[in-house]
């Protein structure tokens, strides 16, 4: 390139260097967990744990930490971050499951129902979330009038589980297009019961695509 000599190499290896430096910020565990229950609050998770709540479907049954009438004692990064396959739907279905994941996997000492997160620790990416509550209001909706058609007990709480190992397998098969269409129709066809969030999905793919 005309002109061009190493000094100009360097700095502008010490430019990216400085960028990529800026990005990173040193983060507490707190403020992480917080990050998450805000980002949860956005896509509407509240509203899709009652429903499983009250269809016996609680992902926090057994839990040490949960105390009747009060709920969660001690938040952790580990099930702030972990999603069900209905929250993995509501984010699959919009984009954002990708940002979640990348985010969450920044975070350090992740295990079951408890981490080893310590209190400080630098993360670079940071999770942006947008608000999906009018779609998570439709599922919710969906998921009720399931609850009450269908005679077996349980049946949204298997159709949850469903969706979320397709989801979980379609994140793990990036490098086979095929194999990730057919899961692609699998969660399609899983999720075609849900008309009023179909719906709103459209919608939103609408308002968002003329963004």
């Amino acid at each position: 390139m005309p002109g061009f000599n190493t000094n100009d190499q360097s700095q502008l290896n010490s430019q990216s260097i400085n960028q990529s430096a800026s990005n990173i910020k040193n983060m507490s565990r707190q403020m992480v967990i917080e990050i998450g229950v805000d980002a949860l609050n956005k896509v509407g998770s509240d509203l899709i744990c009652k429903v499983c709540i009250v269809n016996s479907g609680s992902c926090c049954n057994g839990c040490r930490h949960l105390e009747n009438g009060i709920g969660c004692k001690t938040r952790n990064t580990s099930c702030t971050a972990w999603l069900c396959g209905f929250l993995k739907l509501l984010l699959y279905t919009t984009e954002l499951l990708k940002d979640w994941d990348d985010f969450w996997i920044q975070v350090p000492g992740q295990d079951f129902r408890e981490d080893f997160t310590p209190e400080f620790f630098f993360v670079e990416k940071p999770l942006q979330m947008k608000s999906i509550r009018s779609l998570s209001e439709a599922l919710a909706a969906d998921l009720r009038e399931l609850a009450s058609a269908h005679i077996a007990i349980g049946f949204i709480i298997t159709l949850r589980e469903k969706i979320d190992k397709n989801i979980d397998r379609w994140s793990q098969c990036k490098d086979d297009p095929k194999k990730r269409n057919r899961i692609e129709r699998n969660i399609q066809a899983l999720s075609s019961p849900f008309r009023r969030f179909n719906n709103e999905l459209r919608d939103y793919r609408l308002i968002h695509s003329n963004a």
